[in-house]
C-alpha cells in the first residue's frame, strides 16, 4: 500500500472544521493580492523599453529574473526542509515584506540602473518562493475533503492577481503607478495572513530541521508522477502568459488594428484562467484528478498548437481562442499540488509542494526566452505551437499516476 494522508480522507472529511469556509476566503484574497509583484515590472514592460530605453531582450529579462529568482528561493528551500521546519503563515508574511521591499525599490531606479532592476526581480521572485507554496500549504491544513476545490480556489487567486498588474496598467496607471499598487495590495494581502486566519486544524507539526528530507519526497512515486505532470503544464503556462500580450499586438498589427486594448485583453485571458482552477478543482474532487487534468492539459495544448491559425485575424476571433486556453492552460495547476499533498507523507507536504514549484519553474526559464526566440525567427505566428509539447508529455504522466498504486491515494481513491 503506498504511504501519503489520502487513506485518511474519508474518515476525516466528516470532522471538517467549521470555519474552513472563511479560511478559504481569507488565504485565497492574501494569495491574490500578494501575487501581483509577480507581473508588477512585466505589465508596464513597453513604457519601461521607452523611459529607460529598453531592449525587448532586457524587457524579457525583468521577467526572467523574477523566474530565476523563484526558482533559486523554491530550491533553497526545499533543500533544508524549511517549509515543514517552520510555520507557513509565518513564512508568507516574511517573503511578502521581502517582495515589497524589493519590489518598490524599482521606483527609485532609471535606464542606467538596470543591474540593479534585475537583481531587485531577482529578489522578488526569491521571496514569491515563500508566498507561492506556503500559501498552498495553510490552505491544505484547512481541507481534506474538498481539498482539490480549495486548492483551486486559491490557484485561482493566484492566477487572478499574477493578471491584476495589467488591469492597473489597463486603466491608465504610469509604470511608478503599477509597481507600487501591486507593492500596496501585498501589504495588505501579509495583514490578512498574519491577522485573519490562524493554522488549520490538519496543519502537521513542524519536523525537525533536516536536509535529508528531500530525498525521502523525492522517492515517493505519487509525488515524482505528480511532479512530472506539473512539469508538463509549466512548460507551457508562463510562456503563454508573459508572451499573449505580444502576440495579440503583433496579430492586430498584421490585420491593421490598433493595440489599445490589449492590456486589458490580457488581463481577462489570464484571469479567466481562476474560473478554470476553481471549476476543475470541483470536478477533480468528484470524478478523479488524473481525469481533470488531463483533459485540461489535452484543451490547452490543442489551443497551443492552433494559434498559427488566428494570427492576423480578427481580434474577437484571436481573443476568443486565447480566453479558451487561457481557461484551460492553468485549470489543472491547483490539482498536481493536491496530488502532492495526498501523496505525499504527512510532515512532507510543505517540502513536496516547494520542491514540485521549483522544479516547474526551473523549466519555465526554456519557454519564455526560448518563445520570443522563435518569434524573431519564425514571426509571432509560429511562435506558439511548440508550447504543446509539455502538455503533450503531462498527459502521458497522469494516464501513468492513473494506473499506478498511488492512484488510491488521490480524491478519496477515485484516482
Amino acid at each position: 500500500m503506498p504511504t501519503g494522508v489520502g487513506t485518511a480522507v474519508a474518515s476525516q472529511g466528516s470532522t471538517e472544521h467549521p470555519g474552513r469556509h472563511r479560511a478559504l476566503a481569507v488565504i485565497a484574497f492574501a494569495q491574490l493580492l500578494a501575487m501581483t509583484l509577480w507581473f508588477s515590472a512585466s505589465a508596464v514592460g513597453p513604457q519601461l523599453e521607452d523611459v529607460w530605453g529598453l531592449s525587448s531582450g532586457q524587457t524579457a529579462g525583468l521577467t526572467l529574473a523574477v523566474q530565476i529568482g523563484f526558482v533559486v528561493g523554491a530550491l533553497s528551500l526545499a533543500v533544508t526542509g524549511t517549509p515543514d521546519s517552520f510555520n507557513a503563515r509565518h513564512i508568507f508574511v516574511l517573503s511578502t515584506a521581502f517582495g515589497i521591499a524589493a519590489n518598490s525599490a524599482l521606483v527609485a531606479l532609471d535606464g542606467d540602473s538596470y543591474g540593479m532592476a534585475f537583481g531587485l526581480r531577482f529578489v522578488t521572485g526569491a521571496a514569491l518562493a515563500g508566498v507561492y507554496p506556503s500559501g498552498l500549504k495553510v490552505m491544505s491544513g484547512w481541507f481534506v475533503a474538498g481539498r482539490g476545490a480549495a486548492l483551486g480556489i486559491l490557484v485561482g487567486a493566484l492566477t487572478i492577481g499574477s493578471a491584476g498588474p495589467h488591469l492597473i496598467s489597463g486603466i491608465g496607471f504610469d509604470w511608478q503607478g503599477v509597481v507600487l499598487g501591486a507593492s500596496a495590495l501585498a501589504a495588505l494581502a501579509a495583514m490578512l495572513m498574519a491577522f485573519g486566519v490562524d493554522d488549520g486544524p490538519h496543519e502537521g507539526t513542524p519536523r525537525p530541521f533536516s536536509f535529508g528530507q528531500i530525498g525521502t519526497v523525492i522517492r515517493n512515486r505519487g509525488v515524482r508522477l505528480s511532479t512530472y505532470g506539473y512539469l508538463g503544464h509549466m512548460w507551457e503556462l508562463y510562456a503563454m502568459w508573459t508572451w499573449t500580450a505580444a502576440f495579440l499586438a503583433a496579430s492586430a498589427g498584421q490585420a491593421g488594428f490598433g493595440d489599445e486594448w490589449v492590456p486589458t485583453a490580457t488581463f481577462a485571458i489570464i484571469a479567466i484562467g481562476g474560473l478554470g482552477a476553481w471549476l476543475f478543482g470541483v470536478w477533480a474532487d468528484r470524478k478523479g484528478r488524473t481525469i481533470a487534468t488531463g483533459v485540461s492539459m489535452a484543451a490547452s495544448g490543442a489551443c497551443a498548437a492552433a494559434t498559427p491559425l488566428v494570427f492576423g485575424a480578427h481580434p474577437a476571433v484571436t481573443v476568443t481562442l486565447f480566453l479558451v486556453w487561457g481557461f484551460a492552460v492553468v485549470a489543472d495547476s491547483a490539482q498536481f499540488s493536491t496530488m502532492v499533498t495526498e501523496t505525499a507523507a504527512e510532515g512532507e507536504r510543505g517540502t513536496a509542494l516547494t520542491l514540485q514549484t521549483a522544479l516547474g519553474f526551473l523549466l519555465t526559464l526554456v519557454t519564455i526566452r526560448g518563445v520570443p526566440v522563435l518569434a524573431d525567427w519564425l514571426t509571432w505566428r509560429w511562435a506558439f505551437p511548440v508550447l504543446a509539447i509539455g502538455p503533450t508529455l503531462g498527459v502521458w504522466a497522469m494516464i501513468r499516476l492513473r494506473r499506478s498504486p498511488e492512484r488510491s491515494l488521490l480524491a478519496g481513491g477515485i484516482g
